[in-house]
């Protein structure tokens, strides 16, 4: 499974973003998608996650970032009311079958 992100960018707190990831190759079934997030010298984290139409948040963006999937194979994460603790590099993440595949990341920084 081959992922590619893309979406992320600067911006002002308060502003917002939509990050998509695409998916190719090889799919019997996708399982699981999720958006993970590392800040630097912090380890990566959750962000948010979506499996059979439920969805899970982490707690710090409860209530800001809505995580969605179009058709099989693209999933979105868009963020709202973006604070500078949101910046990292996002990296898409699905979990199909037996294989687990991560994208590159993107960049997503948010200056106060």
């Amino acid at each position: 499974v081959q992922l590619v992100e893309s979406g992320g960018g600067s911006v002002q707190a308060g502003g917002s973003l939509r990050l998509s990831c695409v998916a190719s190759g090889s799919i019997f079934r996708i399982n699981l998608m999720a958006w993970y997030r590392q800040a630097p010298g912090k380890q990566r984290e959750l962000v948010a996650s979506i499996s059979s139409g439920d969805t899970n948040y982490g707690n710090s963006v409860k209530g800001r970032f809505t995580i969605s999937r179009d058709g099989a194979r693209t999933v979105y994460l868009q963020m709202n009311s973006l604070e500078p603790e949101d910046t990292g590099v996002y990296y898409c993440n699905v979990a199909a079958g037996f294989e687990n595949s991560w994208g590159q990341g993107t960049q997503v920084t948010v200056s106060s």
